[in-house]
């Protein structure tokens, strides 16, 4: 089968930071380590329990990414309503001007209509309750005056709207507040085990991530087609990705956390996909068998749906891992993730 070759990636020096560094690359490394108790920093313990909190961080953050989306959804909604409700206001300002200048005519011919009074008082939804004032309005005074009172009531309505709808953005950016502490504390606390580490432990571990690259650079991918055009430019994009560090909630382009590679990947293709990889998952076309996967093709990943990558070919998949690691190539089988299904654009 024949060896793939993968786009030139970052420069040397580049690379050679990044690897030295990635133990190091959290958010919250500047934190104490006085939060809470650590658990016995023996080398196996440690390395298993800075792994499994950054796969926890991993799915926390695509659990974030799901908020935040939700809560840019809603604050384009309040935006819209409130931009409506002005123009409804100027709108019906316009019409309070018209019927006013009813009631100045009126006044001079000998009084103000009691109809128009009500109108200009400040319950002018008391005039619905005394129609018999229509009849002493002439037929377009009456359509104005119609056409005053719907408008009031669906603004009203709009102003309802938009009060629920920022109510539910304050609860939203609440939620946001709390996922973002939850994965910054089990950043922090990666960051204090591997603080206790030796020197020697921290170099292994590094040394580890450095194999990981190296076998990414040398990845065969085969030499399968992608199913469609479009999948095939949105691996492309990916694939100059190659060598950027994963950051949580990153969506490119020079840096990523799993479903921020793969919607910015296929924005740089012209297709609007969703955000998280829970969402990613139940988009497109469902592929279950992963003998029926082709290069370009999303490949969702662990039992809660919270990874994603590329399916790259001859088994291997091209993704932001985790903390601390680069978007890289690796076997799917070693991976260490169940695969679930795979998805087609």
């Amino acid at each position: 089968m024949a060896s793939h070759r993968r786009p030139k990636q970052p420069n040397s020096a580049y690379a050679t930071v990044l690897s030295a560094t990635a133990v190091a690359a959290v958010a919250m490394s500047s934190q104490t380590a006085s939060a809470d108790p650590l658990p016995d920093p023996n080398k196996k313990g440690a390395q298993a329990q800075v792994d499994r909190l950054y796969e926890e961080a991993t799915q926390a953050t695509e659990k974030y990414n799901g908020a935040k989306e939700r809560a840019d959804t809603l604050q384009k909604e309040v935006a819209d309503l409130q931009d409506t409700a002005a123009r409804k206001q100027a709108g019906l300002n316009d019409l309070r001007a018209q019927l006013g200048s009813v009631a100045t005519a009126q006044y001079r011919s000998g009084g103000i209509d009691p109809s128009v009074q009500l109108l200009l008082s400040s319950d002018p939804d008391a005039f619905l309750t005394s129609a018999a004032g229509m009849e002493r309005l002439t037929a377009r005074q009456s359509q104005t005056l119609q056409q005053f009172l719907s408008q009031q009531q669906v603004l009203q309505q709009q102003r309802t709207l938009a009060s629920t709808k920022l109510k539910e953005l304050q609860e939203n950016r609440t939620e946001l507040s709390d996922k973002k502490r939850l994965i910054q504390g089990k950043l922090a606390k990666a960051q204090r085990l591997l603080n206790t580490m030796t020197a020697e432990e921290r170099a292994s571990r590094a040394a580890e991530e450095e194999r990981a690259n190296r076998s990414s650079d040398r990845a065969d991918l085969g030499n399968q087609a992608s199913a469609s055009q479009r999948a095939s430019a949105a691996f492309a994009a990916a694939q100059s990705r190659v060598g950027m560090p994963y950051v949580w909630g990153a969506t490119g382009p020079s840096s990523f956390d799993c479903s921020g590679l793969t919607s910015w990947a296929f924005r740089q293709a012209g297709i609007s996909i969703p955000r998280t990889s829970q969402a990613q998952a139940g988009a497109g076309t469902r592929i279950n068998s992963m003998s029926d996967m082709r290069p370009g093709d999303l490949i969702i990943m662990r039992t809660d749906l919270s990874h994603v990558g590329f399916y790259a070919g001859n088994g291997q998949i091209l993704h932001a891992p985790k903390p601390g690691a680069q978007v890289r190539y690796e076997s799917i089988a070693r991976s260490g993730m169940p695969f679930m299904w795979g998805v087609r654009f």
